[in-house]
């Protein structure tokens, strides 16, 4: 799943999110508890404002979690133990379902 995001938007709420994400708050709240690699910057108020780094490493959990099916624990070793190195193959996996699409995109217009 590619989650596109403003590039030109420092912070984001936990509704934006949820919905960029089409999951409920909790679970990104429950998440960022689960998972060290999240540190959201917290407002005066409490509430969590995620940057683009928060995005990417959500867009791996939910990766490994929902779309791999991983559990929580070993989608927590897996991060610790290859987090460059799985990465680096989202990153590419989500390039190529990019290049894909536009591809597709470009064949159904012809």
């Amino acid at each position: 799943m590619q989650i596109e995001l403003s590039k030109s938007k420092l912070y984001y709420s936990i509704g934006e999110i949820a919905t960029a994400f089409d999951v409920n708050a909790s679970l990104i709240r429950f998440w960022d508890k689960e998972f060290d690699i999240l540190k959201p910057k917290k407002n005066a108020k409490g509430n969590r404002m995620f940057t683009q780094e928060d995005v990417k490493n959500l867009q791996l959990i939910y990766h490994l979690v929902k779309e791999r099916g991983f559990t929580l624990e070993g989608a927590k070793t897996h991060l610790k133990e290859g987090q460059k190195k799985t990465l680096d193959k989202y990153e590419i996996i989500s390039k190529l379902e990019r290049i894909k699409a536009e591809l597709n995109s470009i064949k159904n217009e012809l």
